[in-house]
């Protein structure tokens, strides 16, 4: 791997595009650490100690919310944007004609989750306002004060949203996945000096740890075993006659990943999850806090939500990315054909059996993973905020950034990260 990552910045395209996306990263970072006008962070660093809600949300920017910086919000205004333009898509003929006229239809897309997270940003950067101000965290709380505090967060989220666009246009991998690999990466260090700490002073053994770490390196195992696995379908094309020429006879497969959609169900449940929690957790009313308590990272309704919509969103996202009719049709169209299958339509079904199985071991595989760190960390006694999702998140961003840089290395006859 390390001669691998040698031959990348040997290459000047590659190169530019990782010191690229460093540069990117940077930024980002240097933003979570510029506070927001008129408002006093150390009044809130008092409910961030509790974890929950607060310490799972400030996982997802990168410790900016406990700061109150301009990036406070993070990106999870464009993640529900998307999330609601994705769903729209199915119901919404009009949408539905978009994405199915390639690049263009795209764009316009792309432009209406922008619309929408913008306002989406604009409501939740009004509610948290409120929400800081009733704790008193706002020195001077003018219209003026909490409008600047209002724009300035949608701003920051609009400005990370710009950023991850310009990653994925002109670096490597998905711009929104590597801010949000880079905001969960960044609270690593601060977990590791909480253990450390905890072991000075003897609230946990050397034992716990170390039983700790041998659960963390089997489950790193098997994420990266689920997202590399993969079933094979054997695909034929006959062979044809074309003047003096012969064309098609070879052998060659379709591979169906077991976990096709990756990391993204992972994120889509987290949001889907944290948004009504978040609005809760601002209104001022007794029932809205208790809702805010119930769907807290930890909690058992919480807990088995998130399971069930990343089952969910991984069979959702599945059949956004891969339709088994179309990919049929191709194959007739080219004349191959899957051997012991008609071409066309049973193709199609048996294609969409397949899936269906294995997408069912892989979404099941992602919400265990999710929810099983909770248990291990009540077990061993060690609470880190480095938990399944934030490694699921990790491991699934960095094997896809990886996957796009050994291919474009191959391409130059390099040896890639993975064999």
């Amino acid at each position: 791997m390390l001669s691998a990552l040698t031959n990348s910045l040997k290459v000047k395209g590659l190169r530019e595009k990782i010191f690229f996306i460093l540069a990117m990263i940077a930024v980002y970072r240097i933003g979570a650490h510029i506070p927001v006008p008129g408002v006093d962070p150390s009044r809130l660093s008092e409910l961030f100690q509790q974890g929950g809600l607060l310490g799972f949300l400030d996982m997802f920017s990168g410790g900016a919310l406990r700061r109150f910086t301009i990036f406070a919000m993070s990106i999870n205004p464009y993640i529900t944007a998307s999330i609601i333009m994705q769903l729209l898509t199915v119901v919404i003929p009009r949408l539905e004609e978009l994405s199915k006229q390639g690049q263009e239809g795209k764009k316009v897309i792309a432009q209406y989750t922008r619309y929408a997270t913008v306002v989406l940003a604009l409501i939740q950067g009004f509610g948290i306002t409120l929400w800081i101000k009733n704790l008193g965290a706002i020195a001077n709380p003018t219209y003026f004060t909490l409008f600047t505090i209002i724009i300035t967060l949608t701003a920051g989220t609009a400005f990370l949203m710009w950023l991850g666009e310009q990653i994925t246009d002109k670096g490597i991998g998905n711009g929104i996945s590597i801010i949000i690999f880079a905001s969960v990466i960044s609270r690593a260090p601060s977990a590791v000096i909480g253990i450390v700490r905890k072991l000075q002073v003897g609230a946990i053994s050397i034992f716990n740890v170390f039983f700790f770490l041998i659960i963390a390196v089997v489950i790193v195992a098997a994420i990266i075993y689920i997202q590399q696995g993969e079933r094979k379908i054997p695909v034929q094309y006959s062979k044809r006659v074309v003047g003096r020429k012969v064309y098609g006879g070879q052998s060659t497969h379709i591979p169906l990943k077991v976990n096709q959609a990756g990391v993204i169900p992972v994120i889509f449940a987290s949001s889907v999850l944290l948004f009504p929690a978040t609005i809760a957790k601002i209104l001022p009313y007794g029932w809205a806090q208790s809702l805010a308590d119930a769907l807290s990272p930890g909690s058992a309704l919480y807990t088995a939500l998130y399971a069930l919509l990343i089952i969910f969103f991984t069979y959702f996202y599945t059949a956004i990315q891969f339709n088994p009719r179309e990919v049929a049709d191709n194959i007739k169209q080219n004349g191959g054909f899957v051997p012991g299958r008609r071409p066309g339509r049973p193709t199609a079904e048996y294609l969409d059996r397949i899936l269906t199985r294995i997408t069912l071991a892989g979404a099941i595989f992602l919400a265990a993973v999710a929810v099983l760190p909770n248990f291990v960390m009540s077990i061993t006694g060690i609470e880190v905020r480095f938990g399944g999702t934030a490694l699921l998140i990790v491991i699934g961003v960095a094997l896809q950034t990886m996957k796009e840089i050994e291919t474009q290395l191959l391409q130059r006859h390099y040896q890639g990260f993975m064999e």
